[in-house]
């Protein structure tokens, strides 16, 4: 009961967004919600936000229960929310059998969060490569160990394993990792978070319509 009780102790005296919070005009913004993510991207960096590039990931598994983890965003484009993954791993397995997800961004400092939900596909080798490459050596070598997902037998396995990669990562740098995947998070809707210190918070949301044009709308906080 101690333990409990220092957890609750711990848990309640935590605050939010013990700073000032920037201002944010639903009237104000671009028609599309791309830009806009740039936008406030842009201004998480310039606040110091720690791995503002660092979502939530949700998918769907075989008997339909939901499944989440953390991976890097790699890009943001006209076609949508941009990361890579192996085609084995068990969000690969899960998008190849159900190709829908949903993204969060959380940036405390800002008090500022981002969801994204929507179909996703997957890009071409030759676009899966270049996605790979444009990353670190540890990157490589990561996705040269492969075997995402699957059970560990040993802490020594996976030593042995990463130290083979890194040094294959170091001599063949364009080495390429085949079940290494490009994904594309499509969106459908895109939602803008504006916490504020009333409990006021500002929700724009940019649904997809069937002619291609977005839509925008306010949501309840």
């Amino acid at each position: 009961m101690d333990d409990e009780r220092r957890f609750q102790e711990a848990l309640r005296s935590l605050r939010v967004w013990d700073t000032e919070l920037p201002a944010f005009d639903p009237a104000d913004v671009p028609e599309e919600p791309v830009a806009l993510f740039h936008s406030w991207f842009a201004q998480a960096v310039e606040a110091k936000a720690v791995e503002p590039h660092t979502m939530a990931l949700a998918t769907v598994d075989a008997d339909g229960r939901p499944d989440v983890r953390t991976v890097m965003l790699h890009d943001v484009d006209a076609r949508g929310w941009h990361f890579g993954s192996h085609a084995g791993s068990a969000k690969g397995r899960q998008l190849a059998a159900r190709p829908e997800a949903a993204l969060n961004f959380y940036w405390p400092a800002q008090g500022r969060a981002v969801r994204v939900r929507g179909r996703v596909v997957t890009g071409t080798a030759e676009e899966a490569y270049a996605d790979l490459h444009a990353r670190t050596a540890g990157a490589l070598a990561s996705a040269l160990v492969g075997h995402q997902s699957e059970v560990l037998g040993s802490p020594g396995e996976l030593a042995e394993a990463s130290a083979a990669a890194w040094e294959r990562a170091r001599r063949e740098p364009e080495a390429d990792a085949p079940s290494w995947t490009l994904y594309v998070v499509e969106p459908a809707e895109v939602e803008f978070f504006q916490g504020d210190e009333q409990r006021r918070h500002v929700r724009l949301r940019y649904r997809l319509g069937e002619n291609g044009t977005w839509a925008r709308e306010l949501l309840w906080p």
